[in-house]
């Protein structure tokens, strides 16, 4: 097997706005999202061998986690379970290790969960030599957590429902994006309990912007529906928010997902890194990244 057959990227996934647009009768609530994903990420590794299948944490994060996280109730062994059903008689399914480099903090609002769960998804269809039709993919994404299917396209699109309607977004202009994480989780059912308010109209949106000034433009009139009663329960989300809007050239500062983590845009993958560097001296406990957007070969 090749290298490129046993590595895959988990990038991070951004929601450039979140609405909540309803709630259906058992209680989960319908969202429309348009969501990027950043050459930041996590990174897993698979190393074919004769002992059961199993999961190493590396990295960062990681550490953070310890050896308990990578028990079979880790979504990358969940997924790896899934895809033993999905497996036919002339796959070649195999034991062995999982390592995954955890770079991304956790439980912060960019999918570094999902995104490890789907990654398991793309390389173990490859790698087990499975090649699963998408739809079925996508079906066992599906299972796994709300926003699997979407990592496990890792493409800019559309997200609709609970997260599993997925649909064509605008075309995106050259960009760059920063980042942040203050360190400090939220819990995502706390989040959406202290939502106030109505729901929010589905966003209507151009088929294609002229440059990233014009998508900010447009993100502006919109808006993260979880954002307000993240900061209520952690207010340094505030912090991060006005640092980020205070740095050269940033076109929009916004919280992703229920938080805490938080993005600025920025006209180039060079300008966000500029700005990175900066937040990084002024918070050097804080989490913060930024380059350019990610494009799923």
């Amino acid at each position: 097997m090749t290298a490129a057959l046993l590595t895959e990227a988990a990038p991070a996934k951004i929601n450039l706005y979140l609405h909540v647009t309803g709630r259906r009768p058992d209680g989960y609530h319908l969202l429309d999202s348009l969501v990027v994903f950043a050459q930041a990420g996590d990174v897993l590794r698979y190393e074919p061998g004769p002992e059961p299948l199993h999961l190493e944490l590396k990295g960062r994060f990681g550490q953070v986690l310890g050896h308990a996280a990578a028990g079979p109730d880790n979504l990358v062994m969940k997924a790896a379970a899934a895809l033993r059903g999905l497996a036919g008689p002339g796959a070649d399914v195999r034991g062995g290790r999982l390592v995954l480099e955890k770079n991304l903090p956790v439980a912060s609002g960019i999918g570094g969960g999902s995104a490890d769960a789907a990654a398991a998804l793309r390389l173990l269809d490859r790698a087990w030599r499975i090649d699963a039709p998408q739809a079925a993919l996508l079906a066992e994404a599906e299972k796994l957590g709300a926003d699997v299917p979407v990592c496990l396209l890792s493409q800019t699109i559309r997200m609709e429902g609970i997260g599993e309607t997925l649909s064509p977004a605008p075309a995106l202009p050259d960009c760059g994006m920063v980042l942040v994480n203050c360190g400090q989780g939220v819990s995502t059912p706390d989040v959406f309990r202290r939502r106030e308010g109505g729901f929010v109209p589905r966003a209507d949106l151009p088929e294609s912007w002229a440059n990233a000034q014009a998508m900010a433009e447009t993100l502006q009139a919109l808006e993260n529906s979880l954002e307000a009663p993240a900061r209520a329960l952690c207010p340094l989300i505030s912090t991060a928010l006005a640092d980020i809007a205070g740095q050269p050239d940033c076109l929009i500062a916004r919280m992703s997902g229920s938080g805490a983590t938080c993005f600025g845009l920025f006209p180039s993958a060079e300008a966000a890194s500029q700005a990175a560097d900066r937040l990084a001296d002024a918070h050097n406990a804080w989490w913060v990244w930024g380059g350019g957007l990610f494009h799923h070969p």
